[in-house]
């Protein structure tokens, strides 16, 4: 950091190519006071096509002649609360989504002793499960274990959950979302990480193209193929 702030650099701009450490790299480099520039990737790479030998010492290079001739296209950098919300989001789904699997693996190894859980709420699975497995002492002993793993999984979940309610219920902005009808506040929160700060987009129009929520248009000529919608934006 202190060899980038030497001032015999003279730096106009850095270019940093948008991944997983753009986030981290930028708020950095912003902090210190850089001229840092996060660059959107699909850009970039279809700027370094057009070198013969692709290396780290060449992109670096096709990076910096972007920058030096303005041929690059910046994107957003989400603030450090949007990223933090979006982190708690995504463990809040990873957690569901390991106790729906191994519910699921569950069902599949009962199944091959004939035994089916059948349709069960989230309450009663574990009931239903032991229920099934009772006289059968091996693979009551399996399925103890698998069922206290589920259940440590659904107890970190449903205390990420309660604390997404919490913010929710604290952000004026999501309290206005949830009178929509069908958005409820986990919905309303993800939309509001995922748009971070409203001022960046030029018009309403510009939010559903950014987020993949619109069709893909293809024209050459006389041919004109709309695609799909990509969802591009956030998942969680």
């Amino acid at each position: 950091m202190r060899l980038l702030k030497d001032p015999a650099w003279q730096l106009e701009r850095i270019g940093l190519e948008a991944g997983p450490l753009s986030q981290w790299l930028s708020s950095g480099l912003a902090e210190a006071g850089l001229p840092v520039v996060c660059i959107e990737t699909r850009h970039t790479k279809a700027f370094l096509k057009a070198q013969v030998n692709k290396s780290d010492r060449n992109d670096a290079r096709g990076i910096a002649q972007m920058m030096r001739v303005n041929l690059f296209r910046p994107v957003h950098v989400k603030t450090l609360t949007s990223q933090k919300r979006r982190a708690l989001l995504t463990a809040r789904k990873l957690l569901q989504e390991k106790a729906i699997s191994i519910e699921n693996d569950i069902r599949g190894l009962l199944r091959n002793f004939g035994l089916k859980v059948g349709v069960v709420g989230l309450i009663k699975f574990e009931e239903r499960t032991l229920e099934l497995v009772e006289g059968i002492p091996e693979l009551a002993e399996i399925m103890v274990s698998l069922l206290a793993a589920r259940h440590k999984l659904r107890e970190q979940a449903g205390k990420l959950h309660r604390k997404l309610l919490s913010i929710a219920r604290n952000d004026e902005v999501c309290r206005r979302l949830t009178t929509i009808p069908g958005v409820g506040p986990i919905v309303s929160l993800a939309f509001i990480a995922t748009i971070d700060i409203p001022a960046r987009f030029k018009s309403s129009r510009a939010v559903g193209p950014a987020l993949g929520l619109t069709p893909v248009l293809n024209q050459s000529g006389e041919s004109t193929r709309i695609g799909r919608i990509s969802h591009c934006g956030d998942h969680a």
